[in-house]
């Protein structure tokens, strides 16, 4: 089930970056607990104003998505700082290929 709330999350982009947040390593964790999904995660940057948009895409369409689940719970975790290191070697195919240099 984890597997396919990954694959789930790739229809999710980044507003400001044409990646979905998988590939862009957003998610830190994944974990199920009965009928609840709990995601930790971090953005591309602590002040993201588009923050709440994000995560109401997420929750709406895991619900959506996943019959057995009822709740979804988002902990943003900013210990670690986002950097384009944390991008999928795919993700990074896809932004040159977009002409973005990474």
């Amino acid at each position: 089930m984890v597997q396919k709330i990954y694959e789930i999350m790739k229809d999710i982009y980044d507003p400001e970056i044409p990646l979905d947040i998988v590939n862009l390593g957003l998610i830190k964790s994944i974990n199920i607990n009965n009928d609840e999904v709990n995601i930790t995660m971090t953005l591309t940057s602590p002040n993201c104003p588009l923050a709440d948009l994000i995560t109401e895409n997420i929750r709406n369409k895991l619900l959506k998505e996943l019959e057995n689940i009822k709740k979804v719970n988002i902990n943003l975790d900013f210990t670690k700082v986002w950097t384009t290191q944390e991008i999928s070697p795919e993700g990074k195919e896809k932004l040159k290929k977009l002409g973005w240099n990474v």
